[in-house]
């Protein structure tokens, strides 16, 4: 079962729900974690189990990046707000490069977030080797 991290600023999250409801069917079959807030709203809006971490501008993003480094991490959707300065910017920093360092794809916007959920879905079970093709 494919574990996807969802995670989106404040003016962003009413984006992600919108594409977590629209996809609700398909990410019931997924292992799903968010950062708190987002987390929240996303099981207030669904009938989804989503795994809440703290908050992002608390840790959350970290404890994320963390996962990827382990391995426990196979996709990353992230709606940031490129148009306010975040205070936890480093935490941010850090867990886009998390996903860089070990070719974890992230999903900044609502149309690679489509691609990563279907292309999770249509790997099924053997999602874990796709990322192994190209080093």
């Amino acid at each position: 079962m494919a574990r996807v991290a969802l995670i989106a600023h404040d003016e962003k999250k009413p984006t992600l729900v919108e594409i977590v409801q629209a996809y609700e069917d398909i990410l019931s079959n997924f292992d799903l974690v968010g950062t708190g807030m987002t987390a929240k709203r996303l099981m207030r809006k669904t009938d989804l189990n989503i795994e809440r971490k703290r908050g992002g501008s608390v840790g959350g993003d970290v404890q994320i990046a963390a996962e990827v480094v382990e391995g426990d991490i196979d996709g990353v959707i992230f709606l940031r707000d490129p148009s306010i300065a975040q205070p936890h910017e480093a935490d941010i920093n850090a867990l886009l490069r998390a996903c860089t360092v070990h070719n974890v794809p992230i999903a900044s916007v609502p149309v690679t977030a489509e691609f990563l959920i279907e292309a999770l879905y249509r790997k099924g079970s053997h999602h874990s080797g796709w990322r192994l093709r190209i080093k």
